[in-house]
């Protein structure tokens, strides 16, 4: 038992922090890619029922601007990711929505697996499975339509601005692979 509770300590030295620059890139991608979504979800998207941005965008940003590195960061996990785990939300909504406890958990849970299965693991994807099921009366009348707008169309947007901006720097490189 000692053991299980030792492995807890960690004792991997902590990463080293990023300079100056890093921070500046990470923040204009941000906000230009968050922003975006944001000013086209409310002036096209909303006025039609629609929206183009949704919560795990947020921690999209984080992979796409601000830890380009990371293979969770890559596109195809974060068009893959959002894609299939907004499939996977519609489906546990349709198949276990009057239960939203089951429904949730089946949701993130499936939208793991698959994940895991297509190699596209992107976290804020179980965010996205999530909402599908938790994000009310307007998420759920998109049925299908919800992985492609907004977690399709919004993710490219994310996708595009992280090309664009993570390649102005001589420092930085995006992405490190396509698939």
């Amino acid at each position: 038992m000692s053991g299980f509770f030792s492995k807890m300590k960690g004792g991997a030295k902590s990463p080293p922090g990023v300079g100056m620059m890093e921070i500046v890139w990470s923040w204009l991608g941000s906000s230009v890619g968050i922003g975006l979504c944001g000013y086209l979800s409310a002036k096209y998207f909303e006025p039609r029922d629609l929206s183009l941005i949704i919560g795990s965008f947020g921690a999209s940003a984080v992979l796409v601007y601000a830890a380009i590195k990371s293979p969770l960061a890559q596109p195809r996990n974060l068009l893959g990711g959002h894609i299939l785990s907004a499939l996977v939300g519609v489906v546990c909504y349709k198949f276990f929505g009057d239960t939203l406890w089951i429904a949730s958990a089946m949701s993130v849970s499936i939208a793991i697996t698959v994940m895991l299965f297509t190699k596209t693991l992107h976290p804020p994807g179980g965010a996205t499975a999530l909402i599908a099921v938790i994000g009310g009366k307007k998420v759920h009348d998109l049925g299908f339509l919800y992985a492609l707008v907004p977690a399709g169309l919004g993710a490219l947007l994310l996708l595009i601005i992280a090309l664009v901006v993570n390649n102005i720097s001589k420092q930085r490189k995006y992405p490190e692979y396509w698939l």
